[in-house]
């Protein structure tokens, strides 16, 4: 939410998704009914325009905009297919029903529950589908993250394909010029150059989890090695730093259009923030981070957690000091300080962008399923 701004640059880019997908908010029993209530003062009603979300929309009418699924009553049939929500459209809040809809209460239009009650869900439009539509999130801030390697195993770093000569001898490589590359292709023609970059470790036991990788540009298969040779021809296809001698190669991922339901993690997760992207110590709304927890611990894409600032120790001014005129200290509770939307997950670490700050947030605070 745009109020809750609490850092200054945001991360540049382009591409818009719409619509909604992915997995279906669960009715997790009355906690979870009771953090997607109203707000007292909700209006009637709500007129799109450009640039908004169903996460912003949802904020004006919920306490907590993760909850947008549930108060639509959309359910696992409905999200096989997207549900488009367009710039001039109204959304209502339907009082009686606790829904929000596209059609006026009263109206007469929706569908019939299993209750008997009616139920007014997003309508779809047939014709444009996608050019105009409203996201789900903020997706340009994420974008470049969906297509680029983020997290690269000790494993796979040393599997990956290596550039081991540049054309004529050229220790940088610009676009159109050819890199030699030795190792295992698996049949892949397009790659992404990175370089490996910042340790991510667990704040909590200092365990090594994976490498951030930093993305470079792109590579295509020019010429596979010939017999008795292990050196394969590419031409760089892209590149957004210098490429050279000794980056690797990781094969480019299908480019795909994501849509993003949010919702609270199938299983209770509690983890750490392990890093903050692009290096600096804080990070606050429209920021990316990344978590020491991941598929292992049940977190998927669309996953909702809340962030919280880890409690300070401190001296118990008001206890008895010992003999060595020590008192004894105290660990301060963790505060909630905003929410955090995961849009990446690897197999023990995920990438979320937070969608709400109060207090800044650094490696080490606090994540944990809503409560």
């Amino acid at each position: 939410m745009k109020n809750f701004s609490t850092v200054s640059a945001r991360l540049a880019v382009a591409a818009l998704f719409a619509g909604v997908l992915a997995t279906p908010v669960q009715a997790a029993g009355a906690a979870e009914r009771r953090s997607c209530e109203f707000k007292p003062n909700a209006p009637d009603q709500h007129v799109v325009v450009k640039g908004d979300t169903l996460w912003d929309i949802s904020g004006k009418f919920l306490a907590h905009p993760w909850c947008w699924p549930q108060v639509w009553g959309l359910n696992k049939a409905e999200i096989k297919n997207p549900h488009w929500i367009y710039p001039g459209q109204i959304v209502y809040f339907d009082r009686a029903t606790g829904r929000l809809s596209l059609n006026k209460p009263g109206s007469g239009s929706g569908m019939a529950g299993p209750n008997g009650t009616v139920r007014l869900s997003p309508q779809i439009r047939n014709e444009g589908l996608g050019s105009d539509a409203i996201s789900s999130i903020p997706s340009e801030l994420i974008e470049p993250f969906l297509t680029r390697p983020l997290i690269i195993s000790a494993n796979e770093l040393e599997k990956a394909p290596r550039i081991v000569a540049g054309q004529e001898g050229k220790v940088f490589l610009g676009k159109d010029d050819k890199a030699y590359v030795r190792g295992d292709l698996n049949g892949v023609s397009s790659f992404q150059v990175f370089r490996p970059g910042t340790p991510l470790k667990d704040p909590k036991t200092d365990k090594l989890l994976a490498y951030e990788a930093v993305y470079l540009g792109s590579v295509k298969l020019h010429a596979e090695a010939k017999a008795g040779s292990d050196i394969h021809t590419f031409v760089l296809a892209s590149s957004v730093q210098e490429i050279g001698v000794g980056d690797q190669l990781v094969p480019q991922p299908p480019t795909a259009l994501q849509n993003y339901m949010p919702h609270p993690p199938l299983e209770s997760v509690e983890g750490n923030v392990a890093g903050v992207y692009s290096g600096v110590k804080y990070a606050g709304q429209n920021q990316v981070v990344s978590i020491n927890r991941g598929a292992l611990d049940g977190l998927d894409v669309g996953a909702v957690m809340q962030l919280y600032t880890l409690g300070r120790t401190v001296e118990d001014r008001t206890a008895k000091a010992n003999h060595f005129g020590r008192r004894p200290t105290i660990k301060l509770p963790d505060e909630e300080s905003g929410t955090l939307f995961i849009f990446r997950v690897f197999p023990n670490v995920s990438y979320g962008l937070i969608m709400q700050s109060t207090q800044p947030v650094e490696v080490g605070d606090v994540v944990k399923s809503p409560e």
